[in-house]
């Protein structure tokens, strides 16, 4: 694991230490699981094609090459 300097607003910092000491963990930890939580909840990028049975074009299905390759 290679060390990273963070620096962190006073009151972040007793929140941090009072996070600490409740879970029994370390500074470091706290922050390890944090931003693997904001990872895993992070909203992910879609494709544009997700939502296109709302487009409310009825024969969308027929005319996808049309509609997807316009210029």
């Amino acid at each position: 694991m290679n060390p990273t300097i963070i620096y962190l607003p006073e009151q972040t910092e007793k929140i941090l230490a009072q996070l600490a000491a409740q879970s029994d963990k370390s500074p470091s930890e706290i922050i390890q699981e944090a931003l693997q939580l904001y990872w895993i909840n992070k909203p992910k990028k879609r494709s544009k094609c997700i939502g296109m049975r709302k487009s409310r074009i009825p024969n969308l299905s027929e005319r996808v090459d049309e509609l997807l390759w316009k210029e």
